[in-house]
């Protein structure tokens, strides 16, 4: 069985133009010549506000038209003017796509449900607020998996009642996993700069690994989530997904910070912890960095075996000291999660929609689920809410704070913490996920559940970096590197290290149908 937020992630007959009106959604298929789309190279020039321009013509030529992927739900055509005027700021008009879940000021933020259609709050959360006085602009939102994937066990990546189904660049008949699914196909697709993603448990680094690019779920606490569509407030984040590991340092210098309204930002400015995400990347070295191998969190997939072999193979060339770890997570931490994410959803859902300022029909779970009921055939023809109907029940806060205290025990204090300690090792290492799947909206996601140790850093909210390794039959497969609470840069550093050091090409998307590599 996948992770908890993969479990949920497991959508596309209508999804809504940038101009608001609706569009029908195309069968997956063979797509016209795109030579002249493909050929269009990441913007790079020295007018930031070019790059924003030629950003959003690629969006207009590859997910409004051509394979139509569906990663952008909304753009913002005043990005190249908002671009120029931060050319001096620290990211330099740098442009940025934004989940959505996430709420920024120009657009509703719907979670992908037709319930927040109207969500429009007119505020930033305060990491996008960040973001701007940094000099970043907000060029779009993207799509997701509806509710960010913990609404049925049935569901299918990448869909949303709003947005459609996300299309995977790399085989546009494949999954660009979840659910910050949109966002991991824009940036593979060459549509911004960088975009930040949300995880609770796997929606950052999985569709990151499945589409080919980084991806960082940071320690939980270093990034707020005010203004944040939430799930879970134990271990919900926002992070960068981007194409380089010095790219998403980059982004965290800017979003990353306490926050007044988040508790578990209090410590975010906290000495080391606020630091220059960027520094020592250029020359980070693996030399005499002890790491540990999550043998079996390899999963029962050869190919994937075998590219992580190639990946290991580099780490020590690198320097890097490699220790075979014999670890086996207790079920009871997933179980126990589980419990916890239904019984957080209902509590800081309610909370997020009573403070709402818009004008919304949904104040509660309870309400969400009757308004999907009363939608049933735009918002219920795929999967249905069974995740829903079980956390309107989760009501037992005894048994929630048994839950927490040991699932957190189980990912932390005996978790990471001990393999780190035990073995002494700085990082732990595994596949991310493997190859993405097909799409298949009528029985949902095909997930390997056996790869990846992503769910002990979700749980114990420990940083966790994904990187390209290489591909399986053109389908890529990330690495994770896992380290300690609050070891975010060294994180980081270890991963530009591995980047360096990487033998294996990183295909380029397609924008076709998968077909096997011989072919």
């Amino acid at each position: 069985m996948p992770n908890p937020d993969a479990l949920h992630q497991l959508n596309p007959l209508s999804a809504p133009s940038r101009e608001g009106r609706r569009r029908r959604f195309r069968p997956l298929g063979n797509f016209f010549a795109l030579a002249a789309a493909l050929a269009l190279p990441a913007p790079a020039g020295a007018d930031p506000g070019d790059d924003a321009a030629a950003y959003l013509a690629r969006i207009a030529e590859l997910d409004d038209a051509g394979p139509e992927l569906n990663a952008v739900i909304v753009v913002n055509p005043n990005a190249p003017a908002e671009a120029r005027a931060a050319a001096d700021l620290p990211l330099g008009g740098r442009t940025v796509l934004v989940k959505d879940n996430i709420e920024t000021r120009e657009w509703p933020t719907t979670a992908g449900s037709l319930a927040l259609q109207d969500n429009m709050t007119g505020r930033d959360a305060p990491l996008i607020a960040r973001l701007r006085v940094a000099g970043g602009v907000v060029l779009g939102k993207t799509n997701l998996s509806e509710w960010a994937n913990i609404r049925s066990t049935r569901s299918t990546s990448g869909w949303s009642a709003v947005g459609g189904q996300t299309r995977n660049p790399h085989a546009t008949d494949r999954n660009a996993c979840g659910s910050s699914s949109g966002s991991g196909a824009a940036i593979a697709s060459g549509f911004a700069w960088a975009a930040i993603g949300t995880e609770t448990d796997g929606s950052i680094t999985c569709p990151a690994s499945v589409n080919g690019i980084v991806g960082f779920k940071p320690t939980v606490g270093l990034v707020s989530r005010t203004n944040v569509v939430p799930i879970s407030h134990s271990q919900d984040t926002a992070g960068p997904m981007t194409r380089s590991v010095a790219d998403a340092a980059l982004l965290l210098n800017a979003i990353a910070g306490s926050d007044p309204a988040d508790a578990a930002t209090a410590d975010a400015d906290a000495g080391a912890h606020m630091a220059d995400y960027t520094a020592g990347l250029a020359d980070a070295s693996l030399a005499g960095v002890r790491i540990g191998v999550m043998r079996k969190a390899v999963g029962g997939n050869p190919d994937v075996a075998a590219l992580f072999e190639l990946a290991l193979a580099d780490l020590r060339r690198a320097g890097a000291e490699l220790v075979e770890i014999d670890y086996e997570p207790d079920e009871k931490m997933g179980t126990d999660e589980f419990l916890v994410l239904q019984y957080e959803l209902r509590e800081d859902l309610g909370t997020y929609l009573a403070g709402s300022p818009a004008e919304i029909p949904v104040r509660t779970l309870d309400e969400i689920i009757a308004f999907n009921e009363a939608h049933a055939a735009e918002e219920m023809r795929w999967f249905e809410q069974e995740i829903f109907l079980t956390a309107a029940k989760a009501t037992d806060p005894a048994a929630y704070e048994q839950a927490r205290a040991n699932s957190l025990r189980l990912a932390g204090a005996e978790g990471i913490d001990k393999l780190l300690g035990e073995h002494r090792v700085s990082f732990l290492v595994a596949p991310t996920v493997g190859p993405a799947w097909t799409t298949d909206l009528v029985n949902g996601d095909n997930y390997d559940g056996s790869i990846g140790a992503g769910s002990l850093a979700a749980i114990a909210g420990y940083p966790h970096l994904t990187v390209p390794m290489g591909a399986v039959e053109r389908l890529p497969v990330g690495l994770s590197i896992i380290g300690a609470k609050w070891e975010d840069a060294a994180v980081l550093r270890a991963g530009a290290a591995y980047e360096r050091a990487r033998s294996e090409q990183v295909p380029q998307p397609a924008f076709t149908a998968w077909n096997a590599a011989d072919e």
